[in-house]
């Protein structure tokens, strides 16, 4: 049988062809940013939307788009919600076994009572270490927390931890936005993370120095512009490496460790001038009670989490508790060097090929032509039974040796790990299942096409696509599996490099998170500010489309001037 060709213009009009396209991510984007629908049932609205156009606009088959759907969804839950539950799984463990309390402790002993350098530490780099492994949420929650506690005020928490859970997030929880942009693009998953790891860093650079701007103006930030340079510095260059050389597992863990042990270091040999506005202590009355409030179930479907069950036990009504000792700071930070490690050995030796099944999908490998690229649409599934989710799980079992961690402890910890999520894992496989339906029958290239008439121009536009994205959808994830292959169809219009422009969309995406629906909605209620989620939206806006305009400017020097920086 002689493969089903896609076709680029099924309305006979560039323009109502690229219209007719751009629907189902358009009702996705409205239902879940707008509408504020959850995950699961925007991403189900806007699967049936594709399926729809498919075979009725587009002429597919229904049977290829079937197996496009399956296919898709079977990616979603192996490799990325596979990773997604390893890491959260080390995270829940270390928060019911206390080490991530003493990790808590730990960061605001050493904040040496400057607000700026606060912000430095706590905002900028345990957010990014949260990021790194728990995501959906936990950076901007539990920090915002910790700031609320510091003395901060509720909207400046808020504010400050949004803006700073940018520059680690194309590389957040295990690197999945690179692994999903890879399997939906078909993309070399060594170049897109090398690619990202050549944009994402100039801003992980500016970002500490940025946010102390944002806290205390041009003054605080000459008084502690050595610290805020040592921070991002050392984020900026460990990123870099770790993605260019290692893959984008571990870019952002190894980074944000740096970061801290760089700052903390730094803070041995040089002190701050006094501030003119030091940040309260915690006092003996312990947090704010606004901050214990629940945050709402979020657009993606993940589970409402207190504040406190975010960071594990606290000491309300106490004073508060004695300096860690050398034992203590050890085993907080145990856990994430481990995993640190076993992150770069399983990319070093390779371990994640090992045993490997590579499976055709049947009925859909090779039986659909692209008729942009002229040449057949391969699907074979890469099956990794040592995937990186696996290495995640071996630091878990691995930590949990370690402390001696009971069997009852360590399985409880998983089964929550379970239940948190349940409806996530729904809302993603859904979404890759769309994904991969709106590549397989044409619709992204037909829209890439079409964008293509923009030109030259079209790298400046680039990282746009991915802010919008993730403006909607609150996941830089998501703003790949949706807009990545489209960025691809693009620079194959244009001549461009598909491997600038895909690593542009996640890299633009980073921006868009700050002004996210969902990722606010966290924010404010975590510091008791719900029903007043525009004041920090009017806030963090005009610094979302200000970083954006960066990248955006930068991908287009790559584009034209700096093509030495594309691998």
């Amino acid at each position: 049988m002689a493969p089903w060709a896609q076709p680029l213009d099924p309305l006979h009009s560039v323009a109502l062809s690229a219209l007719a396209a751009a629907l189902p991510l358009f009702l996705l984007l409205v239902l879940m940013g707008v509408l504020r629908q959850s995950g699961y049932v925007s991403a189900a609205w806007g699967l049936l939307a594709s399926g729809i156009l498919a075979t009725v606009v587009w002429r597919m088959p229904l049977g290829l788009a079937l197996r496009s759907t399956a296919y898709g969804m079977v990616y979603g839950l192996w490799p990325i919600m596979w990773i997604v539950f390893a890491a959260l799984w080390l995270y829940n463990l270390t928060v019911d076994t206390g080490k991530f309390d003493l990790l808590r402790r730990w960061m605001v002993e050493h904040a040496s009572g400057d607000a700026r350098i606060q912000v430095i530490l706590v905002a900028f780099c345990f957010g990014a270490l949260l990021e790194g492994t728990a995501g959906f949420g936990a950076p901007v929650a539990v920090a915002a927390f910790l700031l609320l506690g510091l003395g901060f005020s509720a909207r400046q928490s808020a504010t400050v931890c949004l803006i700073a859970n940018t520059a680690p997030v194309a590389f957040g929880g295990l690197g999945i936005p690179i692994v999903a942009l890879a399997g939906v693009t078909g993309l070399d998953l060594g170049k897109l993370s090398a690619m990202a790891g050549r944009q994402v860093p100039f801003l992980s650079l500016i970002l500490p120095a940025y946010l102390v701007w944002v806290v205390a103006k041009g003054k605080g930030l000459r008084e502690t512009w050595p610290a805020a340079l040592v921070a991002g510095g050392s984020f900026a260059l460990a990123q870099f490496l770790v993605s260019n050389f290692w893959g984008p597992y571990a870019a952002d863990i190894i980074a944000a460790l740096s970061s801290i042990a760089g700052v903390a270091l730094f803070l041995r040999v040089w002190k701050p001038p006094a501030e003119a506005l030091p940040a309260p202590r915690l006092t003996a009355e312990g947090l704010r009670p606004e901050a214990k409030e629940k945050p709402p179930r979020a657009a993606t479907g993940d589970p409402p989490r207190t504040a406190s069950e975010q960071l594990g036990p606290h000491t309300d009504g106490a004073p508060p508790p004695a300096k860690l000792s050398p034992v203590e700071a050890l085993s907080a930070w145990a856990p994430w060097v481990l995993l640190s490690a076993v992150m770069i050995a399983w990319s070093y030796f390779k371990i994640l090929g090992v045993g490997q099944i590579a499976i055709p999908v049947p009925q859909l490998h090779n039986r659909i032509f692209i008729s942009l690229y002229r040449k057949p649409y391969g699907a074979v599934y890469l099956f990794q039974p040592l995937a990186v989710g696996t290495g995640a799980l071996t630091a878990t079992v691995l930590t949990a040796v370690l402390f001696s961690v009971r069997p009852t402890t360590f399985l409880k910890s998983g089964f929550k790990t379970l239940r948190q999520l349940r409806l996530p894992c729904l809302t993603v496989t859904l979404i890759v299942g769309l994904a991969y339906l709106y590549n397989y029958s044409g619709m992204a290239y037909t829209l890439g096409a079409a964008l293509a008439t923009l030109g030259r121009w079209f790298p400046l536009v680039s990282a746009y696509l991915g802010w919008m994205a993730c403006f909607l959808s609150g996941s830089d994830t998501a703003s790949n599996l949706l807009f990545g292959n489209l960025q691809v169809a693009a620079a194959h219009q244009l001549g461009l490099s598909p491997v600038l422009l895909a690593a542009t969309n996640s890299s633009g995406a980073v921006t868009g998170k700050m002004i996210s629906p969902q990722n606010i909605a966290v924010g404010v209620t975590t510091v008791g500010l719900a029903g007043r989620e525009g004041e920090v939206l009017r806030t963090t806006f005009w610094h979302s489309i200000l970083l954006a305009a960066g990248l955006s400017a930068l991908a287009f020097a790559q584009a034209y001037w700096l093509k030495w920086m594309v691998p």
